[in-house]
């Protein structure tokens, strides 16, 4: 516990401020949290704890994205000696747009995913160890271990500010336990958070339950019978919010009405994707699968970026993971004309052919990201900054080289400056370094106090500074 009186009133405070701010829709069954409007905050009380730029001030996010195994380097890495002079790399291009917010980072490493004495299981151990540098116990069986994620470290401390303190999404699968890897456990491969060595927060891959999650009220059993009611009555979410909405809109300036009809019309064309892929026949009615996740990967992966986006322009929680796939995926890519699977063109053996396989595969993904970033930017923040401004947007994977399982100069980016305390446009070449120290200077921009180590961390990466 925290005895610092200084400390303990500037988050009293701070609290009282998020929480001030925050506007909800509610009705029946029913509770939209709002992006902050500059009309709200004016009329709002004064808080005597915060000066007027305080209360004005943007939250900082941070959300951890992981790619399944590794990336072909020749295709990732810029060309040029760092700095902002670079050519950014095929595999990046489609980031080209947001450049000016992005550090691409060379150097860090993920040691702890090293076999070692345990052999086989590089992809276990890279997604157990990726966000808790801690080297995972080698089992099936349900005595795991691994250490605590960077993620849960900081929502310990400022998850009180939010309606939700983390946020664990997944495209993929959920697995809780089983042999996935050379005799290690499948609950190290597919959850990144953890919040103790013991305890993995298993992501969800549905997004109407992650949308029930946001917009909902109530226990999962009410939320569950709250939405069987709209749908009865062929209802949007918003028609049980239309009534608080209208009265909310006459309290807002004209750009303030205006940042509410497109947030509502944007919440609306999500619902109305979900409900699209809610209709979609089960493809093998025997397997009890989800109503909710789309049969296309790409808009899977779309709509889960889009509840992560609303998570955090709505400030229901300001600390995020989610996984694209989970670690040694083998999921084919029809989509872009492949018919293999991924895990097994990553050991090309050097055949060119798979190479490119593989760096069209990367593309795909980064694609996807970028979609993700451009939306971010052209988000508006309280303060007047673009929402992927004010977050720290890491994305990468445990695994460097697929081929060969390496996991030393692992292929990671940071988007976005933390609310000004990075500056973006630059390819940084560091020594070799725990990815853990990147980490520990996320943690600090977060406002997490004492975290002076983290798993094997050897001190802040002062190079993004």
């Amino acid at each position: 516990m925290n005895t610092n009186p200084m400390l303990n009133r500037n988050v009293a405070a701070e609290r009282a401020a998020s929480f001030s701010r925050r506007n909800f829709l509610r009705g029946l069954g029913a509770c939209m949290a709002l992006p902050v409007f500059e009309s709200m905050r004016l009329v709002a009380a004064p808080i005597a704890a915060l000066s007027a730029a305080a209360q004005k001030a943007a939250p900082t996010r941070m959300a951890f994205l992981y790619v399944p195994n590794g990336t072909i380097p020749s295709a990732w890495w810029p060309e040029g000696e760092g700095g902002k002079d670079f050519v950014i790399s095929r595999t990046l291009q489609p980031l080209e747009k947001v450049r000016h917010e992005l550090q691409i980072i060379s150097g860090l490493e993920d040691l702890s995913a090293n076999p070692g004495a345990d052999g086989g299981g590089d992809h276990a151990r890279a997604g157990g160890t990726f966000l808790t540098g801690v080297r995972i116990k080698k089992t099936a069986g349900s005595d795991i271990y691994a250490g605590t994620s960077i993620d849960q470290i900081v929502a310990s401390q400022i998850g009180h500010l939010t309606r939700f303190p983390s946020l664990e999404l997944t495209c993929d699968g959920v697995h809780k336990s089983g042999n996935c890897d050379s005799g290690y456990s499948c609950a190290y491969g597919y959850n990144l958070a953890w919040r103790s060595p013991t305890q993995p927060l298993s992501p969800d891959p549905n997004p109407r339950l992650v949308f029930e999650r946001l917009f909902g009220v109530g226990s999962p059993n009410e939320r569950a019978q709250n939405l069987k009611l709209r749908q009865q009555e062929q209802q949007s979410i918003l028609d049980f919010v239309q009534e608080d909405a209208n009265a909310i809109q006459r309290k807002l300036n004209g750009r303030d009405r205006q940042k509410l009809d497109q947030y509502l019309t944007g919440v609306r064309e999500i619902e109305q994707r979900i409900e699209r892929a809610e209709r979609i026949p089960v493809a093998n009615p025997a397997v009890d699968a989800p109503a909710g996740i789309p049969l296309s990967f790409e808009e899977h992966i779309a709509l889960m970026f889009d509840m992560l986006m609303l998570a955090f322009q709505t400030d229901s929680t300001r600390v995020a993971t989610m996984l694209l796939a989970g670690e040694g995926s083998n999921r084919t890519f029809t989509e872009i004309g492949l018919s293999e699977g991924h895990h097994n063109l990553t050991h090309h053996r050097n055949q060119t052919e798979m190479i490119d396989k593989v760096k069209e595969i990367d593309l795909w993904y980064v694609k996807q990201l970028a979609k993700f970033l451009e939306k971010m930017e052209q988000t508006k923040d309280i303060d007047g900054q673009s929402l992927l401004h004010n977050s720290m947007i890491v994305y990468g994977s445990g695994n460097a080289d697929g081929n060969r399982h390496t996991h030393n100069n692992l292929p990671i980016i940071m988007a976005g400056s933390g609310g000004g305390a990075f500056k973006g446009r630059r390819y940084i070449k560091t020594k070799p370094v725990p990815l853990t120290n990147l980490f520990l200077s996320m943690a600090d921009r977060m406002g997490a106090q004492g975290v002076e180590k983290h798993g094997d961390s050897t001190g802040r990466l002062e190079a993004i500074g």
